[in-house]
C-alpha cells in the first residue's frame, strides 16, 4: 500500500509517499480503508523530535493518528465492526510507527466510533483529536451549564471545536482569536476577544467577575494570564505549555475514548458540531500541510484525502 513514511527525525522535507507492506490485523482491532487523515500539529512536532523523551518511536514511521475510512477487514474476535461500517477515530497505539497517512491502518476498537453520518469523511477526519480535546479539557475542569469558559485560540482546529462543544453543553463561550476571526467566533457562539498584548483586560471587560475556566489551546506562555482571569486557579486546563502542571494548572494529553468520540458524532447529526476544513490536499502533498499547520494560523482543519 501507499503510505507517508519518514525514517529520521527532521522538518517536514524528511516526508516521503512509499509502498509498504499492508498492516496485520489483530484482536480486537479492525482493518480501515482511509478516506482522510486528520492533520494535527503534535504530527510535525513529533516529526521534530519534540517528544521523544515520552514517545518510543519505530521506523520507519507512518505518522498521523485521526483517521475516517471504512472497516474492511476484522480482527480474530473482533465484533464491534462489519466490512463496510464507516468509522471513524484517534487511532493512537502503544508506541509510534504505524498511523494514519495511509491507505490502510489498522486500528484497535477502543480507538473508533461509528463516522458521525452529517459530516463528509473529510469533516469527520478532522474531529477526533481536536475534538477528543476540546471535550475531555471542558470534562476536566468540570463545567456546567451557564458557567463561562474562555478559550484561548478559538478559530483553531481544537478551538472551533471547543466553542461550538461548550455552546452545546450550554456554557458562555469567550474565546480569543484575530480579528479577521472574529465573525467566525461569532457563528459559532462564542463572544471574541482579540488576543495578544492586553488581552485579559479585554477579558475583563466582557466577564468583570472573572470565568469560570480557561483552556489553553496555543500554548504562548499564557497559563499565568489564565490563572489571574479564573475564579479558581486550578481550574486551567492547557494542551501546549508543558510546564501548566508545574503552575498548578492542568495539563491534557488527549486519550482514545469510544464514549465520547460517539458523543461528538452525536452533536455532529443533531447540527450542533461541524467542521470546517480549510485545506484538503492528496496524501502526497502532506509536507505541505506541516508547513501550513506550523503557521499556526490555520482557521478550523487540515486533511489528507487517500
Amino acid at each position: 500500500m501507499k503510505a507517508i513514511t519518514y525514517t529520521a527525525y527532521g522538518t517536514p522535507d524528511v516526508l516521503a509517499l512509499t509502498e509498504v507492506p499492508e498492516p496485520k490485523v489483530g484482536p480486537g482491532e479492525v482493518l480501515v480503508r482511509v478516506r482522510a487523515a486528520g492533520v494535527n500539529p503534535v504530527d510535525w512536532k513529533l516529526a521534530a523530535g519534540y517528544l521523544d523523551p515520552i514517545l518510543e518511536v519505530r521506523y520507519p514511521v507512518i505518522p498521523g493518528w485521526d483517521v475516517a475510512g471504512v472497516v474492511e477487514a476484522v480482527g480474530e474476535d473482533t465484533f464491534d465492526y462489519a466490512v463496510g461500517d464507516e468509522v471513524y477515530g484517534y487511532v493512537r497505539k502503544e508506541w509510534v510507527e504505524l498511523g494514519t497517512y495511509a491507505e490502510l491502518v489498522s486500528a484497535p476498537v477502543r480507538t473508533l466510533a461509528r463516522k458521525p453520518r452529517e459530516l463528509t469523511f473529510e469533516q469527520a477526519a478532522g474531529v477526533p483529536l481536536a475534538g477528543l480535546t476540546a471535550y475531555q479539557s471542558l470534562t476536566r475542569v468540570g463545567l456546567k451549564a451557564g458557567e463561562t469558559v474562555l478559550i484561548h485560540s478559538a478559530a483553531g482546529g481544537t478551538g472551533s471545536l471547543g466553542v461550538q462543544i461548550a455552546v452545546a453543553l450550554g456554557l458562555r463561550v469567550i474565546g480569543t482569536a484575530g480579528a479577521h476571526n472574529h465573525d467566525y467566533l461569532r457563528s459559532l457562539g462564542a463572544e471574541p476577544v482579540l488576543y495578544g498584548e492586553g488581552f485579559a483586560d479585554r477579558v475583563r471587560e466582557l466577564a468583570p467577575e472573572g470565568v469560570d475556566a480557561a483552556l489553553d489551546f496555543f500554548g504562548d506562555d499564557v497559563v499565568p494570564a489564565l490563572q489571574s482571569l479564573v475564579k479558581e486557579r486550578h481550574r486551567v486546563v492547557s494542551i501546549a505549555d508543558y510546564t501548566a502542571a508545574a503552575q498548578g494548572a492542568h495539563q491534557l494529553w488527549v486519550r482514545p475514548d469510544t464514549a465520547d468520540l460517539t458523543f461528538l458524532a452525536e452533536l455532529a447529526d443533531e447540527g450542533r458540531l461541524t467542521v470546517d476544513v480549510q485545506h484538503a490536499l492528496p496524501l502526497a502533498e502532506a509536507a505541505k500541510a506541516w508547513e501550513l499547520s506550523a503557521t499556526g494560523r490555520t482557521r478550523g482543519k487540515i486533511v489528507l484525502t487517500v
